[in-house]
């Protein structure tokens, strides 16, 4: 506001009532507080003070007006520093947070990966992957920047419209007179404490990189949540509106003058900001971090174009430069963190086999993995532009496993570390199978396995479009022949002793000799069968419509042959001696023994013998 009336005293008068020398009733007191007249009055004996200095001819006269200058100016600098800190109040940063901005894996993502909510067992195993030997809008006339029109941000108004015109009426003088740098200093100082209480609220501690990357991964996933919604909020709020605040005081004064206050406000802040990100960035790759650092790359995406238009000054190049750089090596470490997923699959160490041919936790850990990684496809469709690192299609090394790339053409570079992660996981699976004794728990577990990788493609539509129905194919037609072999190992020996051959000795089933075979056949079938049982009952399919599937395949074969064998030569044995002794087992009671097969417990109870 600019005075024009006439002024009833000398203008340093009025300047010195109000120096700190000034009588006991204004020591304490505020012009600003004053009423408007008082304001008015003091405001212009500064500007005809500021006037009188390129007229004043006599050195002492000089003198004078500048020592009046500068006491103006120090009460100046008091006053703006007053209004600042009187209209600065802590903002409510928690209603500003956006609730539908979180990230997707919130609380659950990690948690998932070990665990599926339908499996009986996920609660009690884990797997850890052992890594320890791995490797812009310009401004017009008005002052005012197009960004304001971006949705996304979101400006509020951070001191009233009546302070922000005394604010920049007393920049107008203290800049006009000489005293820019004691403004902005004075600027800075006051509302540098609203970013240190804001932070707070927000949950971004003062933290240098070495800080962040000593702390433990759990509190570290907690942090980056918290950063992500604190990061949306201090950029599209807290600093657009520093901003707009800064060009509300201080644009059109002189050159740039708002920038370099903005700059001087927010530099400490925006440093204190993106050093969580830039630790992320460039700390230890593991595979658990992936999604969180996903999470993190997707929000920066995000923010670039608001980072871009808020920070679009020369000034404030460094802080374009230093975010595209930590998205830079954010992606980097989205590309190194799959590369060592899937080197920690081929290297997991655990030698010891499941019990009972079940599901190895590697297998889950690796599919939801998998599953959870084609939730990001189309971040990850952008970062990963290599097809993953494999030997020779022809190589003798048995110990590397390998995939023809010729067969998956077409396919893109994340489909095929995806089809890479499977194609290590069932090679990591098969040495794992050779540690079982028995083979046909052996056969039993890569069914198990596989089995469980083709439903996880099934129940995944993003993850059974990029694997491709042709390799899901060929994965159905792995577990359907590891339950052959797994039936053929176990069942072909038992069925051998149902079989007719050999058995018209002398040319007639009723001779002695052909009693005594069949008698040891039904003897040697009831001691494997019973063995099988046993044994079988405490392997386990985990998944039930498996289970049943294994179970009524294994009855259509065992249970004709039985009800054959008994048909055709029961009659001779139970017109001898002691026929409970030979057969043991009804048809029936066969069919009932053969749903205790793969419960995942062992038998306490002898099976039911047949009545006589």
């Amino acid at each position: 506001m600019e005075p024009s009336h006439q002024l009833s005293q000398a203008p340093e008068e009025i300047i010195l009532r109000w120096d700190s020398a000034a009588p006991e009733e204004l020591k304490d007191k505020m012009i600003f507080d004053s009423d408007r007249e008082e304001i008015d009055r003091y405001l212009q004996a500064v500007d005809e003070i500021q006037r009188s200095m390129s007229s004043a001819s006599i050195s002492d006269d000089q003198n004078k007006v500048d020592s009046t200058m500068q006491i103006a100016m120090a009460r100046l600098e008091d006053e703006f520093r007053y209004i600042l800190s009187s209209h600065t109040t802590p903002i409510e940063v928690e209603s500003l947070t956006d609730p539908s901005s979180s990230s997707r894996s919130m609380s659950t993502t990690e948690s998932c990966v070990f665990e599926d909510e339908n499996d009986e067992e996920a609660d009690s195993q884990e797997v850890q992957l052992d890594l320890s030997s791995t490797s812009s809008p310009r401004f017009g006339s008005s002052g005012r920047s197009s960004y304001r029109a971006m949705s996304s941000i979101r400006e509020i108004d951070l001191i009233p419209s009546d302070a922000i015109i005394d604010l920049r009426s007393i920049a107008e003088r203290m800049i006009t007179a000489g005293y820019l740098r004691e403004c902005i200093q004075v600027y800075g100082s006051v509302r540098k404490s609203t970013f240190d209480s804001s932070f707070r609220r927000l949950g971004i501690e003062k933290l240098s990189i070495g800080d962040i990357q000593r702390l433990d991964w759990n509190e570290l996933e907690m942090k980056i949540r918290r950063w992500i919604k604190a990061a949306k909020v201090s950029i599209r709020t807290l600093f657009a509106s520093e901003k707009k605040l800064c060009e509300q005081i201080f644009y059109g004064i002189g050159t740039a003058i708002d920038d370099a206050c903005f700059m001087e406000t927010v530099k400490g802040p925006v440093v204190q900001l993106f050093n969580f990100a830039e630790a992320i960035s460039i700390s230890r790759r593991s595979p658990e971090k992936l999604f969180k650092i996903l999470d993190l790359h997707d929000a920066l995406t995000d923010l670039i174009p608001d980072i871009d238009v808020i920070f679009d000054s020369k000034s404030a190049e460094y802080i374009r430069i230093q975010t595209a750089e930590i998205l830079s090596r954010l992606a980097e470490a989205v590309r190194g963190t799959l590369s060592e997923f899937e080197n920690a699959v081929m290297r997991d160490p655990s030698l010891q086999p499941v019990p009972g041919g079940t599901l190895h936790p590697l297998t889950r850990y690796v599919m939801n993995y998998v599953s959870l990684i084609s939730d990001y496809k189309v971040t990850l469709d952008e970062l990963i532009v290599s097809k993953p690192s494999t030997g020779s299609r022809y190589s003798a090394d048995p110990t590397t496993p390998d995939m023809d790339f010729a067969e998956l053409e077409g396919k893109t570079p994340l489909a095929l570390h995806l089809i890479w992660s499977i194609v290590v996981l069932q090679f990591n699976l098969e040495g794992k199978s050779r540690h079982y004794r028995d083979p046909s728990l052996a056969h039993l577990f890569i069914m198990n396995n596989v089995h469980y990788i083709v439903q996880k493609i099934k129940l995944s539509p993003e993850l059974r479009e990029m694997i491709g129905d042709v390799y899901l194919k060929r994965l159905t037609g792995k577990f359907r022949r590891a339950a052959t072999n797994y039936e053929r190992t176990t069942w072909v020996n038992v069925l051998y002793c149902l079989r007719n051959e050999g058995l018209n000795v002398g040319g007639s089933l009723s001779s002695g000799p052909a009693k005594s075979l069949i008698r040891e056949r039904f003897k040697t079938f009831n001691a494997m069968f019973e063995e099988v049982h046993r044994t079988q009952s405490a392997w386990l399919i985990p998944d039930s419509q498996l289970r049943e599937e294994l179970r009524i395949s294994i009855t259509e074969k065992l249970i004709p042959a039985y009800r054959s064998f008994l048909g055709l030569h029961g009659h001779h044995i139970e017109s001898g001696k002691h026929p409970e002794n030979y057969i043991k087992y009804s048809v029936e009671e066969l069919e009932n023994a053969i749903l205790d097969f793969f419960e995942g417990c062992s038998v306490t109870h002898n099976l039911r013998r047949r009545s006589h």
